[in-house]
């Protein structure tokens, strides 16, 4: 009976050590085959069939997209599709693993962290955020500052204004001398009025009646709006200059 039942667990061990290796094989098998259609520049219409079919796939296809996003022989647009899929698959659980691509030395790695931050609606990595709202590449600062906004992030407001102050926001003009704002000055300034920054109040007030600011007066009447919850009047600059003139007035204490 002994030997009936050690003959028995030794054909069920076999079968389970067997098994085991076949399910590994066919995992790697589907990992290679994955990792093989994203080497190549696809088209719309593949990578479309691609994103579909990984989706299908779900838990199954998460080690190709890693082993996508970590190498660099992909191509930059498939690494970008294989960091939101990533996202799109396991949810939030990615959250950690994809914000360490923030510090990704290529910018596209960098982007595509932050954007499928946004979609998963990560608001707690306030330190990956602050720190690329500095990052070398604009399209990089942009979405950082896109980010924050969007995820109504107001811890980070004193950040945000900073970036007026930064040298990588500004270009020399055509004589070469004077530095002028790019357009992300733009979107800084009202980017202020939607995080509703007060302490950015005084100095908006005070910018927006000097002809030096006078390429960005819109934007800093659309973030006193905000911040003060009131609404110039629709007429020309001039008429809104004085408005915000009496309201700096008003809000003047004498001492």
């Amino acid at each position: 009976m002994k030997k009936i039942s050690l003959a028995a667990f030794l054909v069920l061990f076999s079968f389970n050590v067997s098994a085991k290796i076949n399910s590994n094989s066919v995992k790697q098998t589907l990992t290679t085959k994955l990792e093989k259609q994203f080497t190549r520049n696809l088209a719309k219409n593949e990578m479309k069939k691609l994103k579909d079919h990984i989706l299908q796939l779900k838990g199954k296809s998460v080690p190709a997209l890693i082993s996508v996003m970590k190498n660099d022989k992909y191509p930059d647009k498939n690494r970008w599709m294989a960091t939101f899929l990533l996202g799109q698959i396991m949810g939030k659980k990615s959250a950690p693993f994809i914000s360490k691509f923030s510090k990704h030395p290529n910018w596209v790695m960098r982007m595509a962290s932050l954007k499928t931050l946004l979609a998963l609606k990560q608001d707690k990595y306030t330190d990956v955020y602050s720190s690329l709202l500095k990052d070398n590449s604009m399209i990089v600062r942009y979405q950082a500052l896109e980010t924050i906004k969007k995820l109504e992030i107001t811890s980070l407001s004193a950040n945000v204004w900073a970036m007026l102050y930064d040298k990588k926001n500004y270009h020399l003009g055509k004589d070469k001398k004077k530095k002028k704002r790019t357009h992300i000055i733009k979107n800084v300034i009202r980017t202020i009025g939607d995080l509703k920054f007060n302490k950015a109040k005084k100095p908006l007030l005070s910018m927006i009646q000097k002809k030096k600011y006078v390429d960005i007066h819109e934007d800093i009447d659309y973030a006193l709006s905000k911040i003060l919850d009131r609404k110039s009047p629709d007429d020309d600059l001039q008429r809104k200059r004085r408005y915000w003139r009496k309201i700096a007035l008003s809000e003047t204490v004498i001492r």
